[in-house]
Formats: structure tokens, C-alpha cells, sequence
């Protein structure tokens, strides 16, 4: 029985020196460092664009601003800030735009549209409707 209680404090005793901080570690070194903000894109520009304006469930209001010239590109105007989207394929027939740097993902179906967030897997607005489809138009 003592045995065992002998190697039970010298583990415990082991564990505690190893995770406690070295009396010679540098505390600069030691301080963590505030994270990279992420670099910030240009907004793009929305002239000659045409707009969309969707209203989405719990009071959200987006935006979408598209060329006659590129239709592989949208501008998405959500909480006061524009992202350009490009078109990624689907199988579905449902029109996905995504900005990977900015983690949005657009996607529109002929009924509604939805804006997700990749970066924390999680729907940031959804029942996005224009004023057509709200009316069933």
C-alpha cells in the first residue's frame, strides 16, 4: 500500500513541475499575442448595378447588386457592409455566391434566399424575400 502512495505523489509531484511555469521563462515572451485581424477587403463598386432588396426573417435586411455584364459576380450589401460574391456550380439550379475570405455564402432559390456564415457554420439570415416573392409573384 505505501508503494503505491509513493508513486502516486511522485507523479503528482512530476505533473505539477511540468505544467508549472519555468522561474527563468521570459514573461514578454510568455504574454499571448492578440490575434491577426483578418485583411480587410476593398469594398466593390456598385455603379451601373442593378439593386435587390430582400427582406429576411427577424427584421434582416439584405441587399444584392448585380451586372448585366457578370453574372458571376454579386455585390452583398448585409449590416452596413458590401462583399463581392463569385458564383460557385451547383447541381441543384439554386444560385450559390460566396466570399471564402469573408466566410459568406449566398444561396437563392426561385421561393426565398438564405445567407450563411462557413467560418462558424451557422444561417446568419434566412426567408430572404423580395417584394415579388413575398407576394407569391
Amino acid at each position: 500500500m505505501m508503494s503505491i502512495l509513493k508513486l502516486f505523489t511522485a507523479c503528482a509531484m512530476a505533473c505539477a513541475i511540468a505544467v508549472a511555469p519555468s522561474a527563468h521563462a521570459n514573461p514578454k515572451k510568455a504574454a499571448a499575442k492578440p490575434a491577426a485581424a483578418a485583411p480587410a477587403e476593398p469594398e466593390p463598386s456598385v455603379t451601373e448595378h442593378k439593386a435587390t432588396e430582400y427582406a429576411c426573417e427577424l427584421g434582416n435586411k439584405i441587399t444584392i447588386y448585380t451586372n448585366a455584364e457578370d453574372s458571376n459576380s454579386i455585390a452583398l450589401r448585409w449590416k452596413n457592409r458590401l462583399h463581392r460574391l463569385t458564383r460557385e456550380a451547383t447541381t441543384t439550379g439554386a444560385q450559390r455566391f460566396e466570399n471564402k475570405l469573408a466566410g459568406l455564402i449566398w444561396i437563392g432559390i426561385p421561393a426565398k434566399g438564405m445567407l450563411l456564415d462557413s467560418k462558424v457554420n451557422r444561417q446568419l439570415a434566412n426567408e430572404c424575400k423580395t417584394s415579388e416573392q413575398a407576394l407569391g409573384l
